[in-house]
């Protein structure tokens, strides 16, 4: 199978294109360092990554609280300093899997039109491209803040697709998550699933993703 007919390749972001466990275990343990918690291993956070940041806040707070009713006060008091933490360690850690760079060049020199669909907040993806210098290579990109609904909703899929001028037909989606795969599949568009990632330890292939990938450079065989 190859999708050398597409004209727009939408990414997901973490567990996709970087590895940014190791700032946002950082960010995280500064939020409980606060409210005296123990602080989480990059294992125990890694499960929580994939749904947006108030839920990672959400989850390591209930974990460490043993606390299922955590009041909308105190979540939100802890979101705004698991920010402020998240917005001085931005890009200290993270990294771009391997195959990354050299894929993106390819894609690009082929004319393929690129953007970034991420659950991560809108503020914080430009200053990580821009860090890692890859900014060149995205026409756009949404976070999810970005619009009144988040993947796995088709709605940012749906926008991009709108914003670039192309068709659902024409589209495809390429993320670790099963979110990024139920969001292709609610639009009706074309995913591939790759391997690496973070998918709140479940196998991608449950989800059923047009192609499975186990590594990024695997997309210059398939564009």
């Amino acid at each position: 199978m190859n999708f050398k007919d597409k004209d727009l390749i939408i990414f997901d972001f973490d567990g996709t294109l970087i590895n940014s466990i190791p700032d946002l275990t950082l960010a995280v343990n500064k939020m409980l360092k606060h409210y005296s918690l123990h602080p989480l291993t990059i294992a125990q956070v890694t499960p929580y990554i994939g749904n947006g940041a108030k839920p990672l806040v959400r989850r390591a707070l209930e974990y460490r609280m043993q606390d299922k009713a955590l009041p909308d006060t105190l979540l939100k008091e802890a979101f705004d300093i698991y920010l402020a933490a998240y917005k001085d360690a931005i890009c200290i850690d993270t990294f771009m899997y391997p195959g990354v760079l050299e894929t993106l060049k390819s894609l690009d020199k082929k004319g393929y039109n690129m953007a970034i669909c991420t659950n991560k907040p809108y503020g914080f993806i430009e200053p990580i491209l821009d860090t890692l210098a890859i900014t060149t290579y995205f026409k756009r990109w949404i976070g999810e803040d970005s619009l009144a609904e988040k993947k796995p909703s088709a709605a940012p899929l749906l926008h991009l697709v709108k914003e670039l001028n192309t068709t659902i037909e024409k589209s495809i989606m390429v993320g670790d998550s099963k979110n990024d795969i139920l969001a292709a599949q609610n639009a009706n568009m074309d995913s591939i699933g790759v391997s690496y990632g973070y998918n709140y330890n479940e196998n991608i292939v449950d989800y059923k993703p047009t192609v499975v990938v186990d590594e990024f450079a695997e997309l210059t065989k398939l564009f």
